[in-house]
């Protein structure tokens, strides 16, 4: 952001609501009176300080586009730039920075700085709307003086059936500030009717979903990756299948922005597994046209709640396995996100096996009870949340997930009698989910994968 001009020298800015600027004053009389140049601005009363000439910063121009989060704070400029910084008051600080010495010798050594006001709750949405709400492009829309803005959102057709949070300037740009990345840079293409994406229109439909800023990161890569040729969301909106994309998000930002990986892992409760896919869906509907109905290009027969939002993280913290997204060839400390086109989910449940042989053959049996044997021999189509009791069986007997997946498609093909396709050896895809009570697990069916359907993705979460 391009701040407003300051002059050389050295720049105080203050507020008179501070006992630490009032404190100061002294201060920066002795300071006006040097040779530094001093200039001070005062951000809530013109007359303050007294006794000094200040500049009125009410409007917080000087100190919401210089980034001031504390006062008193002390500027050095040189040509026009900021060229040093100090926040607070701190005797032998100050006297460094401006060159002056016996600064305030009557008051003590060091007192904290308070909140600026252009940081204030009450009044940053404002100004960034004021000064940041020029980089948004997006249409704005109108209400009339007794419209309901959440009925105006279903009225106009952008909702997904349930109510959504009004995109107001403030909100958006807000969910902005959750990455770095330009407003305006273009994402991806979405289908069906191929319009450019960018930052920005996601960032729309993020805030419609409920999302938080720390979670936009997510929803980004997540749109990015449904719009490769690779996972094809145009052909799973298409088809009269139940599917849609489901969401596993892998690496350290699932604990940092509080994704469940745990007890309820595919069920409500947790905002930012709702909400981020919620998000994806709301782009795909909104920016891309991809709506349900006869009138629409979602033909799916039935549907399925995949496709209102299905997303969760791997429990990576308590798994005996490698992470997806390790397995996929990323590090495990890089956040990923891997879409996969699925519904259900399926019970799995077993709670007298305990060897890996017999609980090997309950899942195998889901999948022969699910699928015509003939579909089911690309397992790639299968995706398996292991409930930490299960997967206790399996680690037990020494078995990682290649070994689990061996041994569920020799059950599966053994009993079809057709033989095991290579490609099946790296499929059906597990992640370790779920309550640490009951052995239970979960069958998530998916949609006809390969170069004619869609095909897992793992696609990297950037900042």
């Amino acid at each position: 952001m391009s701040g407003a001009p300051l002059p050389n020298g050295i720049v105080a800015i203050v507020k008179r609501d501070c006992p630490t600027c009032e404190l100061v004053v002294p201060v920066l009389a002795q300071l006006a009176e040097s040779a530094v140049g001093l200039t001070v601005f005062t951000q809530d009363d013109p007359s303050f300080p007294p006794g000094i000439e200040a500049v009125d910063d009410t409007g917080l121009d000087v100190s919401y586009t210089h980034d001031i989060e504390t006062v008193p704070t002390l500027l050095k400029v040189s040509d026009g730039a900021e060229v040093g910084r100090l926040e607070g008051w701190s005797r032998p600080d100050w006297e460094a920075f401006t060159g002056v010495s016996g600064l305030g010798v009557e008051l003590p050594e060091w007192r904290p700085g308070c909140g600026s006001l252009s940081v204030d709750p009450d009044r940053v949405d404002a100004l960034r709307v004021r000064f940041e709400g020029g980089v948004l492009r997006s249409r704005r829309l109108q209400l009339a003086a007794l419209e309901d803005e959440m009925e105006a959102l279903f009225e106009r057709g952008w909702s997904d059936g349930l109510p959504l949070v009004p995109p107001t300037e403030a909100r958006v740009l807000r969910m902005l500030e959750g990455t770095t990345r330009a407003p305006d840079e273009v994402v991806a293409v979405v289908p069906p009717i191929l319009v450019e994406t960018t930052v920005e229109k996601i960032a729309v439909n993020a805030v419609m979903a409920g999302c938080r800023p720390e979670y936009l990161p997510v929803v980004l890569a997540a749109v990015e990756a449904a719009c490769t040729d690779t996972f094809n969301i145009h052909g799973l909106l298409c088809t009269t299948y139940f599917s849609g994309p489901v969401l596993v998000v892998n690496g350290p930002i699932a604990r940092r922005i509080g994704m469940n990986a745990g007890h309820n892992v595919l069920g409500q409760g947790n905002r930012a597994n709702l909400t981020i896919g919620r998000a994806l869906q709301l782009v795909i509907r909104n920016v891309g046209g991809g709506r349900p109905g006869r009138d629409g290009i979602d033909r799916s027969a039935f549907g399925s709640p995949s496709k209102l939002s299905f997303c969760f993280a791997e429990d990576e913290a308590n798994s005996p396995w490698k992470p997806l997204s390790v397995e996929a060839g990323f590090d495990p400390d890089v956040d990923t996100v891997t879409l996969f086109a699925g519904h259900g989910p399926s019970a799995v449940v077993d709670q007298l096996s305990r060897s890996p042989e017999d609980l090997v053959k309950t899942f195998a049996t889901r999948i022969a009870g699910s699928f015509d044997p003939f579909f089911a021999r690309r397992l790639d189509n299968m995706m398996f949340v292991v409930g930490p009791e299960h997967a206790r069986v399996f680690h037990g007997g020494g078995w990682d997930k290649m070994r689990v997946r061996q041994e569920i498609n020799s059950a599966v093909f053994a009993a079809s009698s057709r033989g095991v396709p290579d490609a099946a050896w790296n499929s059906p895809a597990i992640v370790f989910a779920g309550g640490d009570a009951g052995m239970f697990s979960a069958m998530i069916e998916g949609w006809v994968s390969g170069p004619m359907g869609s095909q897992m993705i793992c696609h990297e979460i950037r900042g």
